[in-house]
């Protein structure tokens, strides 16, 4: 698995980004319009370009948006925290790793920390979804 990581610390709005596994914010929880719009956007988006899932959820903790997705079975799979960065448009974007039952502060495929939440749910899905019957299979040796 790729994660773009990065130890720059870049500005961007009012959060100050260190890309290598720690962001200090700044920004601080989203407000209730903010989480209406995105949790219809994320849904939109994803029964348009994946309609392998049944749905998406989305909970909150602080200026964070954890992302999970739900596929018809009922099975949830964890797929990327979003950072409010106080603007609706842009949030910052952090993988779930399974291997270490967390997220990493990443990059989006446009090579930016925070971008559209459509870029990173398409970025997430691409990566644990790209093939769900993996998910149901046993490991092999």
């Amino acid at each position: 698995m790729l994660v773009l990581c990065h130890t720059q610390t870049r500005r961007v709005g009012q959060d100050r980004f260190s890309v290598s596994g720690t962001m200090t914010s700044m920004a601080k929880a989203p407000p209730d319009s903010t989480k209406t719009s995105l949790r219809q956007r994320l849904s939109a988006h994803a029964r348009q370009h994946w309609p392998v899932l049944a749905e998406v959820t989305v909970r909150y903790r602080g200026a964070f948006a954890y992302v999970d997705a739900v596929l018809p079975d009922g099975t949830v799979i964890a797929l990327c925290r979003l950072r409010y960065v106080g603007y609706a448009r842009d949030w910052g974007f952090a993988i779930y790793l399974a291997s270490t039952d967390g997220y990493q502060d990443s990059y989006l495929p446009s090579g930016r920390p925070v971008g559209p939440i459509e870029e990173a749910l398409d970025c997430a899905c691409n990566l644990y979804l790209a093939d769900p019957t993996i998910w149901q299979q046993p490991p092999t040796n």
